[in-house]
């Protein structure tokens, strides 16, 4: 097994922390640990002393100078060269990475394993998913489950649950990363953590681009570059953090976690444009499942191409809210209006 804590990344020291005063009294910390948490299965306690509470937000150099140069890059080269071919080129690339990469490789496929899949094409979703511009995948692994494990629980830091302003909660998730004081022991599984190909990946995450930058080269020169790699990096980064802030303070809700941090809203208006992912409370009710529009009328792209995958025999095992556990804190909610 490899370990893999975010307590090993050095942090200067002359970093400027936000701290809050959240997890200071006996009580707020009695509240902050939660012994029934293990449905986050790559977070462990470390101590009888971790908690999702007590901690400090600290200025990211990788996460916030990689943003802040591709939105010079965006905003400068964007407007020079600016043509409707190269935004067409953008937005097809963009549609592409999140759909197939983010929302199926990443966050449905090698985070919450809902589907089984053909080793090769596996290996080509993930790498999508790491074009976005996030992370890596094993760095990907660790954000999204480090803000599960903390959501589970009755409180957590506001860093974990998108309740503050928006403009405060957006300059967090772009430039910055969360210090827990005690924080869980993060565990990846030995088929993933010694994978050479998301070995690889991590190592070389911004590296990705290259490939897809001189592709972009060959069909258009630098404006295809510009809008198809540094514009495209800025919207989907800035997309998945407002995203996340609606989707956990706006909207409609069918479920109800008992003892969670936050709650999740389904935000229809969005659901095309996020490939599915806004239907955030179903995906709360119902984490392991492929499918995260559960209605009809619930429009889910990911879900989509996940089906079309599946008659080409790429995917199987798609799993759906009936193939799951019962979870004792999930509970229906039959007349829940929309929250605004």
């Amino acid at each position: 097994m490899t370990v893999m804590d975010h307590s090993s990344v050095h942090v200067p020291s002359r970093l400027r922390a936000i701290s809050t005063g959240i997890g200071e009294s006996t009580n707020e910390f009695r509240e902050c640990r939660h012994p029934a948490v293990r449905e986050v299965m790559r977070m462990q306690p470390d101590s009888s002393m971790t908690n999702p509470c007590d901690g400090v937000v600290v200025w990211s150099p990788v996460k916030s100078l990689w943003w802040t140069a591709h939105a010079l890059i965006a905003v400068i080269g964007g407007f020079i060269t600016f043509e409707p071919t190269a935004v067409m080129f953008s937005g097809v690339l963009t549609m592409v990475t999140l759909c197939l990469g983010h929302s199926v490789g990443l966050h449905r496929l090698l985070i919450h394993r809902s589907f089984e899949c053909v080793r090769w094409w596996e290996s080509v979703l993930v790498h999508l998913g790491t074009v976005v511009g996030m992370g890596g995948p094993l760095r990907m692994l660790y954000a999204h489950d480090i803000r599960d494990w903390a959501q589970r629980h009755p409180r957590c830091h506001p860093f974990f649950i998108d309740q503050r302003p928006w403009w405060r909660d957006l300059f967090w998730q772009l430039h910055c990363e969360m210090r827990l004081t005690h924080p869980p022991r993060f565990t990846i599984e030995t088929a993933v953590a010694r994978d050479p190909v998301y070995c690889w990946m991590q190592r070389t995450w911004m590296l990705q681009q290259v490939p897809w930058a001189v592709l972009a080269h060959w069909l258009g020169g630098w404006p295809f570059v510009i809008w198809g790699i540094s514009v495209r990096i800025v919207i989907s980064l800035i997309g998945h953090s407002l995203v996340g802030y609606f989707a956990h303070n706006c909207g409609s809700r069918h479920w109800d976690l008992e003892g969670h941090a936050v709650q999740g809203f389904n935000v229809p208006g969005i659901s095309l444009l996020t490939m599915g992912e806004s239907w955030h409370n179903n995906h709360h009710a119902f984490p392991g499942s492929a499918r995260l529009g559960l209605r009809f009328s619930e429009f889910d792209p990911g879900w989509w191409a996940l089906r079309a995958m599946q008659t080409f025999g790429l995917v199987w095992n798609l799993k759906q809210p009936e193939d799951l556990p019962e979870r004792p804190e999930r509970h229906w909610l039959p007349a829940t209006r929309p929250r605004s």
